[in-house]
């Protein structure tokens, strides 16, 4: 790995929602560490440095480095809940791992050539981007940072592959993503979209039935349905995995 992320932490008492507000007021970020064998730990971390490591794409698909004291120890990020409107981080789950151990991860997949391909240099289409991130197993020390893919060569209306994407050493997909083999990445013609003018004649009122009265509809009903309903809530401030 290029890139390599040190977070200093605090170990945690309280628990719950309202402990969890105390500490983002504080400008703490609540988070839990479970896995490898131990019981979950409750820990806190600076919001804004935790941010300013986020902006870097490969914190997500790291080992990351946690330390407590004179103690740390490797994990991996599972879960970050983020506050729906602010740039705000509410909760982070992280995962413990050990050298023997497989892990599962989410790895980025980064692709080349694009301005250069030849579907789109020559022939003028447009990429379309079908998979971003490919779910991975193996050991920490085999984690890849990112899979890249050339599409340099790629044509009009042809796609790459999940197939096509070569894994590293050590590195697996599960088989039922090997069988499915879904397409990645596409070239296809960029197809224009002309709006046409729709003129009425004079004389036909809007809104008028088949028999040139006015439609009676369902609005009434519409509107009740629209009324009775509303957006599910979206709950952030519970303190996840407590």
């Amino acid at each position: 790995m290029s890139d390599e992320f040190n977070l200093i932490a605090e170990m945690r008492d309280d628990r719950g929602k309202g402990a969890s507000r105390r500490l983002r007021h504080q400008g703490k970020v609540p988070a839990i560490i479970y896995g490898a064998g131990r019981e979950p730990r409750a820990l806190m971390f600076d919001h804004n440095k935790v941010l300013r490591e986020l902006e870097n794409a490969s914190f997500y698909s790291s080992i990351l480095t946690i330390k407590v004291g004179d103690k740390s120890r490797a994990a991996i990020v599972k879960d970050i809940q983020r506050h729906p409107s602010k740039k705000q981080i509410l909760h982070i789950d992280f995962q413990r791992i050990v050298e023997d151990e497989k892990i599962r991860m989410q790895i980025p997949i980064h692709y080349i050539g694009e301005e250069d391909a030849i579907g789109v240099k020559i022939d003028g289409g447009s990429v379309s981007r079908l998979m971003t991130e490919l779910e991975v197993s193996c050991l920490p020390k085999d984690l890849p940072e990112f899979f890249e893919v050339d599409i340099s060569e790629l044509e009009l209306d042809q796609m790459l592959h999940v197939s096509n994407i070569t894994l590293p050493t050590g590195v697996e997909i599960s088989e039922i993503i090997l069988e499915q083999d879904q397409a990645i990445v596409s070239i296809s013609e960029i197809k224009e979209i002309i709006e046409e003018e729709i003129l009425e004649d004079e004389g036909e009122g809007e809104g008028e039935g088949e028999d040139g009265e006015e439609g009676d509809g369902d609005s009434s009903a519409d509107s009740s349905a629209d009324s009775d309903s509303s957006p599910q809530e979206n709950v952030t401030d519970e303190d996840k995995g407590e």
